[in-house]
């Protein structure tokens, strides 16, 4: 049987990489997705391609700072499945770098209402439904959160994502007598549209081959290669699925071996 058979799977923050492969990871397993961003169109496109007879998806526009349509998102879930058995939270606010000299607090702020306020608004929405049968909440973190790569400066980033790490060990204690799981997975260089990005800037700005600075962050790897969104939303699913019955309060590195620990 295929492991989210007749599973409803909530997925925040659905774009062209990890959200949509989160949400394609769930429904090639067998389960409904429904899909929330704040852009319409993308939620369109990404739901075409992977259910294009819309069977198993459905969709809406949701912007995670506010509670209203948070419970909106999870109110389609049951209208059009009857049932909610997880939420993975992939939506994030990721495009402010400095530290803390340069640091405005307002950004900060806004980081933090996203990252760690938007996640908890949205897995409050979902509960009374993932207390009628138990289920899990998964969070996607940031290996960054707890070892700072000196490529990049994102400490309102790393920050906020530490902090969410921190609010699932609560949230394990509080939920786990619904049988609720709640977990957090941790990537760390992913080959996916920001990834890929980083890579094509960099390679501009010092006039080399994008393949240079490629095979630069995968040399810091114990695998020779960087780990993908499909990677990592496939370490989602699992934590979705019964397959990790008995796992919560845990943070899974995805990360090529770049950090062990």
């Amino acid at each position: 049987m295929s492991p989210l058979a007749g599973r409803t799977v909530v997925v925040s923050g659905v774009g062209p990489g990890l959200g949509h492969q989160v949400a394609a990871a769930v429904v090639r397993d067998g389960g409904n997705a429904v899909l929330g961003a704040r852009t319409g169109a993308a939620l369109a496109r990404s739901a075409r391609a992977i259910d294009p007879d819309g069977a198993h998806t459905a969709y809406r526009t949701t912007d995670i700072t506010d509670e209203g349509r948070c419970e909106e998102l999870a109110g389609l879930a049951v209208e059009r499945f009857g049932r909610i058995d997880a939420v993975v939270h992939v939506a994030a606010l990721d495009s402010h770098f400095g530290g803390l000299a340069d640091a405005d607090f307002a950004t900060w702020q806004s980081v933090l209402d996203v990252n760690l306020l938007g996640s908890l608004r949205m897995t409050r929405a979902c509960l009374p439904a993932l207390r009628e049968r138990g289920g899990s909440v998964v969070f996607i973190g940031t290996q960054s959160a707890v070892a700072a790569p000196s490529q990049v400066r994102q400490a309102a980033y790393a920050a906020s994502k530490g902090a969410l790490t921190s609010a699932m060990y609560s949230l394990a204690r509080e939920l786990g007598p619904h049988r609720i799981r709640v977990n957090t997975v941790l990537p760390g260089w992913m080959w996916g549209p920001p990834v890929q990005a980083y890579v094509r800037f960099t390679a501009e700005s010092e006039g080399v081959d994008p393949a240079v600075v490629r095979k630069r962050l995968s040399d810091r790897m114990a695998l020779p290669e960087l780990a993908t969104d499909a990677d990592v939303a496939d370490a989602a699913a699992f934590l979705v699925s019964d397959r990790s019955k008995s796992i919560t309060g845990q943070s899974l590195l995805v990360n090529a071996g770049e950090l062990m620990r």
